[in-house]
Order: C-alpha cells, then sequence, then structure tokens
C-alpha cells in the first residue's frame, strides 16, 4: 500500500528524477473511461507540473522529504574521504547520474563530495561542473525545505561543510 496519507496538498516530496516539490493537490481524473487518483506536484524552480497516479507512487520513487537526522547524515557524508573510480568518465558520469535520480540524500551528497574542487585543486572539465552543479542544487533544494532556510543559504551550509571537510 502506498503512503498516501503523507501525501497532502501543501506538503513537500522528492521525485527521484526531479527532486523536491510540493503537492498542490490530490484530484480525480477521468482517463479513457476510468477514474483516477492523482497527485498534482508542482516543481517551482523547473516551472513544471507533474501528474501522477496515486497507484504508481511507490514504483514512481515519491518519497516524504527527508528528517532533519537524515539530512544530517548526507552532511557527514560529505565530510567522508572522497572515492574517484579509476574507471572512464563517461561510465562514473552515468554511475553519477543515477545516484543523483535516485533521490537518496546520502548518494547525492557522495556525488557532491567526489566532484567538489576547492581553489587550490585542478579545474574541472564541463560535464564534471554540471553534474556537480545538479547534485549540489538537488542536495541544497532538500536542505533548504527541512531545514526551512532559503536555498542559497542551504548551498552556503553545503559548502562550507566541504571545505570544514
Amino acid at each position: 500500500m502506498t503512503k498516501r496519507a503523507n501525501f497532502k496538498a501543501g506538503n513537500h516530496v522528492v521525485y527521484p528524477a526531479h527532486g523536491v516539490g510540493k503537492v498542490l493537490a490530490v484530484e480525480e481524473q477521468a482517463i479513457s473511461g476510468y477514474e483516477l487518483e492523482m497527485l498534482v506536484i508542482e516543481f517551482e524552480k523547473e516551472k513544471m507540473l507533474l501528474r501522477i497516479p496515486t497507484a504508481k507512487v511507490q514504483t514512481a520513487g515519491l518519497r516524504t522529504l527527508s528528517t532533519k537526522k537524515e539530512m544530517q547524515n548526507a552532511l557527514k557524508t560529505l565530510k567522508g574521504k572522497v572515492r574517484i573510480k579509476r574507471t572512464m568518465w563517461s561510465r562514473r558520469a552515468q554511475e553519477y547520474e543515477a545516484k543523483i535520480n535516485s533521490g537518496d540524500p546520502n548518494l547525492i551528497a557522495e556525488v557532491v563530495r567526489d566532484l567538489h574542487r576547492n581553489a587550490d585543486q585542478p579545474d574541472q572539465s564541463y560535464s564534471e561542473r554540471q553534474i556537480y552543479q545538479a547534485a549540489l542544487e538537488r542536495l541544497s533544494r532538500e536542505l533548504a525545505v527541512v531545514e526551512r532556510i532559503d536555498e542559497d543559504k542551504a548551498v552556503k551550509r553545503v559548502e562550507m561543510v566541504l571545505q570544514a571537510a
């Protein structure tokens, strides 16, 4: 059974492929003669509206926001040792994208940690910067909503943890 009770209008949710969104409504919709209950989710940053049948919520990976404790664990992950496999960049890039799209804050934090560069380190390639930026935004957005701070403060907080590591 789905965690439908957790998905009410006004609640924030995490959709793995798009990050944090806000449930605008739970509505009935007739599609091909069938009545379906749909969650309407807004992703403000992307200017996107998503309708997902409540019956497909679990298979889509939709989840409630992380708890403060789960976000603290993700921030601890940022302090860990950088692990970069010695495989081709294209393979690593696929793995990083999969971690970002998993929606798991710990896996996203691993990507942020592994691709972060301090001022004294060599520059990143364009694609490394793109993936790093995507992971940083995804982690920061959830942190911002969980901690009830604005997104810029959340980004600064993540970067402070990285600098201190």
